[in-house]
């Protein structure tokens, strides 16, 4: 059985006007504890005095070791001696980094909280958002291109792709868009009959319901379903591609990703969503229906009626109309945003949930801007 290997050792040899320090067998981990009481010892001698080291007997160094003779003989002083001392080349470059490591500056102290960082907040956010505008404008100007140039060309139609999309995005999301619209169109009808029955006003719960579900509530609890359902899952495909690099290996074929993931996708959301506003806004008048059968004793054929003689064909092809520019809008955003995803798991989460937040707030903004402009056409 071969006995342990002795601890290090350091020595100063006083030589007159050269003193050395002679630095010689194994400074290593298991050998710390008897190293830092040599070193402890030696300390308040060398000081300022040694002027020369040599490490040529020196056997063996790791980064306990290092770091000791650093502190030791000074981050300074041991630098300026590696470039002519006698040792391998492994362990001058240890000896350079723990010690370029330990001679760095401390870390700056965190500033405190301030008013300007309040500010700097706002700045980045601002920069932000006008980066991710004009990302977006540019990717809708790629999809218009890509939409132009193959309009004409019915070969290079992806059919098989748009209705398997299609399916995705519409007709799944016909059980979950259906059953919330008539929740929340009975919720409506409830609230309204609450407020016009102390006026003895009941009846103009139907035109509340119809007029909120066909112009506004219908298309825009759609969009909403569809922004949080089908912009994600395009956002995770697409990302899911890129981090795969399959987006890569289909520009190396000289192939379009946008023609190929993008349009589909677009072209069937843009199908999709009108249907989904119509079965939306259909569900909605039908909770409201309910709730006045069930609460107001009012009939489903006098509710029909008033709808029909009250309420314009105009206001449902308003709501209606709005289907095609959300739908555009969130699918680019979803496609954008999947185009966006850098290499790992974490940025396909991050990018995913991003459209998901980015096409609600989106289709919220547009549908606000479009109710402004409306009242002001007097529509």
């Amino acid at each position: 059985m071969n006995a342990p290997a002795a601890a290090g050792d350091i020595e100063l040899h006083d030589t007159g006007n050269a003193p050395r320090l002679c630095v010689s067998g194994q400074w290593t981990l298991p050998h710390y504890g008897a190293l830092a009481a040599r070193a402890g010892a030696l300390r308040a001698r060398i000081g300022a005095a040694a002027a020369s080291l040599d490490f040529s007997a020196l056997t063996a160094l790791d980064t306990a070791g290092a770091r000791l003779l650093c502190e030791l003989i000074g981050t300074e002083r041991l630098k300026g001696h590696l470039a002519h001392a006698r040792l391998a080349p492994s362990q001058r470059e240890l000896l350079e980094a723990v010690a370029t490591a330990l001679a760095a500056p401390p870390a700056p102290p965190r500033r405190r909280y301030r008013f300007g960082d309040v500010l700097v907040q706002i700045g980045k956010a601002t920069i932000a958002f006008r980066d991710h505008t004009v990302g977006l404008l540019g990717f809708i100007g790629l999809i218009l291109d890509g939409l132009a140039r193959t309009a004409c060309r019915p070969r290079r139609w992806r059919v098989t792709a748009t209705v398997a999309s299609l399916e995705h995005a519409g007709f799944d999301a016909v059980p979950i868009v259906a059953l919330l619209t008539f929740l929340v169109g009975a919720v409506v009808a409830f609230l309204g009959a609450t407020v016009l029955a102390s006026f003895g006003a009941t009846i103009y719960t139907v035109s509340l319901v119809s007029y909120s579900f066909l112009r506004e509530f219908g298309v825009l609890l759609a969009a909403i379903l569809v922004a949080g359902r089908t912009a994600s899952a395009f956002a995770a495909q697409i990302g899911s591609m890129r981090v795969n690099e399959e987006i890569e290996a289909l520009r190396v074929l000289g192939l379009n990703p946008v023609e190929l993931l993008v349009l589909p996708r677009i072209l069937a959301m843009m199908l999709a969503l009108p249907i989904l506003a119509f079965i939306a806004a259909a569900s909605g008048i039908a909770g409201g229906i309910a709730v006045c059968a069930l609460k107001l004793d009012i009939s489903p054929g006098m509710f029909l009626s008033v709808l029909g003689n009250d309420i314009g064909a105009r206001h449902f092809l308003i709501g209606l109309g709005k289907a095609p520019v959300f739908a555009f809008l969130i699918g680019a955003i979803g496609c954008l945003e999947g185009f966006r995803v850098g290499g790992s798991a974490q940025s396909v989460g991050e990018h995913t949930t991003s459209a998901v937040v980015q096409s609600i707030f989106t289709v919220i903004v547009v549908d606000a801007v479009a109710a402004l402009f409306c009242m002001e056409m007097g529509w």
